[in-house]
């Protein structure tokens, strides 16, 4: 936990599942806002963040998930997701890995979370073996996309991905670890 900061960092178990959901949805809903239609941003949420998904990903042995709480009661207010990659746009290896998902809550920006979400799993993925970390960017979040390149990530490639009556197009980014 940063000196400054009212939060703390957590390996997430299967028992933060359902917080998990919550805040992916949260975060998903105020990133996409405005962009897609509001009835698909709930069907995506309802679909892509279960919290089965959560509890799968925090069981894995080949991945890590961490979530952020706010220090004073531990509500939920970001996470990041590590998994086998699964970027069918760009050609993967046993030693890479996909930052599968790094969000936060409007109300850490600024905060030094981001950047602590990032070192961790940075640290978690160099933990497991990897060599590689992997990730998708929706191409019109210049916000996240400024981020991923002050980490050093690079563009390695493109995909698209429906979520209800939107197309939508992700730049794929790489890391040497």
């Amino acid at each position: 936990m940063s000196a400054d900061a009212d939060w703390r960092l957590k390996r997430a178990t299967a028992a933060d599942a359902a917080a998990l959901s919550l805040v992916a949805s949260a975060c998903f809903l105020e990133t996409f806002a405005g962009i897609l239609q509001g009835v698909d941003i709930v069907a995506h949420c309802a679909k892509a963040n279960h919290p089965d998904a959560f509890r799968d990903w925090a069981e894995a042995a080949a991945g890590r998930v961490v979530v952020a709480e706010i220090a004073n009661g531990a509500a939920p207010i970001g996470y990041s997701v590590l998994t086998t990659p699964d970027l069918p746009a760009v050609e993967t290896g046993a030693a890479d890995i996909e930052l599968r998902r790094i969000y936060t809550l409007s109300r850490a920006y600024g905060t030094g979370l981001g950047p602590a979400l990032m070192a961790q799993a940075l640290l978690d993925a160099r933990g497991l073996g990897c060599k590689r970390m992997l990730l998708g960017v929706y191409a019109g979040n210049d916000r996240a996309r400024a981020f991923y390149q002050k980490q050093g990530f690079a563009k390695v490639g493109e995909r698209q991905y429906q979520v209800g009556a939107t197309l939508c197009d992700d730049v794929i980014y790489a890391l040497q670890l």
